[in-house]
Parts: C-alpha cells; structure tokens; sequence
C-alpha cells in the first residue's frame, strides 16, 4: 500500500517532501560511518579541494575558523584528515584528508545516485524526461544554491 501525507498538496510541499527524505537517506549513511553532516561535507571538500586552508573551509561550510577547528580536530583523531605546514609559509596549515578518510566517503554520489533511482521507481523513463524538463524550467531563474 503507498503510503500518502495528507496535507502534502502543493508541487513545493511534495518537492520538500522529497528533499526530506534525500536528507534523511543522506544523513542515515553519513552516520553508519560515525560521522556528522558537517564532518562528511569537509572531507569531500578536502578530498576535491587537497591542501585547502582552514578559512577557506570555513567560507565553504559558512561557518567560524573555531567551528572547523574543532571539526578538523575530532578528523584528525580519527587518521581522516591532517594539517601539514605550508612550505613557503609555515603559519599557514594546509588540510588534506587520508586515505583513510577519502575511502570512508567513497561511494555517497553512488549512494545518493541509487536514491534517486528508488526515489523515481514509480514513474517510466518517459514520466522521469517530462518531470526533469518541468523542473528545469522551474529553475532556469533561479540562483544557484550554495551550501
């Protein structure tokens, strides 16, 4: 039997209800491997972005120098990440996740991508062609998102 929410009525109230269950799924395997939402989102940033600075995380995730300190330390405890000194100057520390860490985030895209495949189960190919269109026209306006 489908299980329907009953005050779910409005394109947008269905679209939040999927972006709700994406966020759930997402949140569910970032915390099978012991990690937060913020912890996971730093390493894959490391991961596309090896030797970044500690500011430059902080503007990614939007938050302070003191909030990625500490996410960069409880990292490091774990072997995900480390601070090397920069060579040409050694007050600067660059931040480069391990092997270890990237291997503990391998597969999220997969995972997500897996998502939507469930998510979109319901409707044939040609229903999923139709419901991509119609959102890209929603959204030909709109800014970007940023994290």
């Amino acid at each position: 039997m489908t299980q329907r929410a009953p005050h779910f009525d409005t394109p947008l109230q269905l679209m939040r209800w999927i972006g709700w269950a994406q966020r759930k799924a997402a949140d569910e395997w970032v915390r099978e491997r012991d990690l937060t939402h913020e912890q996971s989102f730093v390493l894959g940033y490391l991961q596309q972005n090896p030797g970044a600075i500690q500011r430059d995380i902080a503007a990614v995730t939007r938050t302070s120098a003191a909030s990625v300190s500490s996410i960069l330390q409880g990292l490091e405890k774990r072997g995900l990440v480390e601070r090397r000194s920069d060579a040409d100057n050694a007050r600067t520390k660059l931040v480069f996740a391990t092997p270890t860490g990237i291997e503990l985030i391998a597969g999220f895209e997969d995972a997500m991508l897996a998502l939507d495949d469930t998510l979109l189960a319901p409707l044939s190919a040609d229903e999923r062609s139709t419901l991509r269109d119609l959102l890209l026209k929603v959204t030909a306006d709109l800014p970007e998102p940023t994290r």
